[in-house]
């Protein structure tokens, strides 16, 4: 089942949101319109992601995985095949709206619901089964964004989304409907349902679940943010983009790492405080940068600190949530903290934007240590309680 779910989030990821960029330019020139407004497309599905996500968990409480991943799969590769067809802004929109609504249904929330829900008790297979699925999913990039590129160069990029959807759908429908599987569930008896009613209507009125909430949401806007504007950044710092580029790419290397090590500091000590650290290391990273990241061993530096808890948020989060909370209500409230969490992802970049043409990237830099250190605390302050 882990794999399976490995496979799916690696193709998704890659097919719904990484080949975006290498189609950007195409599709521009094709639907004569700006980059900023065929680029908003990808803004909407974000958005539809976090708006989409307290349903969905509520919907995998009560029913499992199977069904609604399996909906979401269909849907993907429909949109998908959409996107190929589109021949103006309108139908481009509605094209991620739908791509959105899908990834709410397919990639790493729901995921992670399943797989807590399947090594329910089991806290070491958890954890392991979180590791491999998000270390896998993480080469997304590395293998879409060069198998987009080919395709187009060969194809055209609306034949490229063809081949994409067909290889989404020839493994995602499959995989999830055939092999997902969760534990059975009693979801449907009142009882049932009305203990995870009250365990969510408590969890919401107290702190904990807020400061979880804080600390996720600005450290993913953080982390989106540098990954928009890393490359720019640094090239406005004099390096040549070449070297920008190779310098942003070990961003995927090192959340695979960071991933890794704190997986690993876990089973020693407990996961808010080394994600507390981890994150502090990432804002100092951050504030170094404009100070540093002149030079080539200095922006190097840097980018290795701020990388390393690149991907640490995304798999400590399950984690905290299943220890606290159990399994009974996971995924309607991982959903309520994705509503937040997704969207900051999705309008941080568009802030940060904003700042450095009014005030200049090192504020920029400035608000990122800032908010890093915001989650740093909001989890200090989670583990006290």
């Amino acid at each position: 089942m882990v794999a399976a779910l490995a496979i799916t989030q690696t193709i998704g990821y890659g097919v719904l949101y990484y080949a975006f960029s290498v189609f950007l330019t195409p599709m521009t020139r094709d639907l004569r319109a700006s980059g900023t407004q065929v680029a908003a497309a990808l803004t909407l599905a974000v958005l539809t992601t976090a708006l989409c996500a307290p349903l969905v968990g509520r919907r995998l409480d009560h029913h499992g995985g199977r069904a609604l991943m399996s909906a979401g799969s269909v849907l993907a590769t429909l949109a998908v095949l959409g996107w190929s067809q589109v021949t103006s802004l309108p139908q481009l929109y509605g094209v991620f709206v739908a791509i959105g609504a899908a990834s709410a249904m397919v990639l790493y929330e729901p995921a992670f619901a399943v797989v807590i829900s399947w090594f329910d008790g089991d806290e070491r297979g958890r954890a392991n089964a979180l590791l491999a699925l998000t270390v896998v999913a993480g080469f997304a990039s590395s293998v879409f964004l060069p198998l987009a590129g080919l395709l187009t160069e060969e194809y055209g990029w609306r034949r490229a989304l063809l081949v994409l959807a067909g290889l989404y759908g020839v493994t995602a429908i499959p995989l999830h409907a055939l092999v997902l599987r969760g534990r059975p569930r009693t979801a449907t008896a009142p009882a049932e349902s009305t203990r995870r009613a009250a365990l969510v209507r408590a969890a919401v009125r107290a702190r904990p679940f807020w400061l979880l909430a804080a600390a996720f949401t600005a450290h993913g806007g953080a982390v989106a943010t540098i990954a928009v504007l890393l490359v720019t950044y640094l090239v406005r710092l004099g390096h040549p983009p070449v070297f920008a580029a190779t310098v942003a790419g070990l961003l995927g290397v090192l959340s695979v790492t960071g991933r890794l090590v704190s997986t690993g500091l876990r089973h020693r000590w407990p996961a808010a405080p080394v994600a507390a650290t981890i994150f502090t290391l990432q804002g100092l990273g951050a504030l170094l940068l404009p100070l540093a990241g002149t030079t080539a061993p200095g922006a190097i530096a840097c980018v290795l600190l701020f990388g390393i808890g690149f991907g640490v948020g995304t798999i400590t989060l399950p984690h905290l949530l299943a220890e606290r909370y159990g399994t009974t209500a996971y995924a309607s409230l991982s959903g309520r903290i994705a509503m937040f969490s997704v969207a900051d992802k999705a309008l941080a970049p568009l802030g940060a934007t904003a700042l450095a043409q009014a005030a200049g990237y090192g504020w920029v830099m400035g608000a990122v240590a800032l908010v890093c250190a915001i989650a740093a605390f909001a989890l200090l302050a989670y583990h006290r309680l």
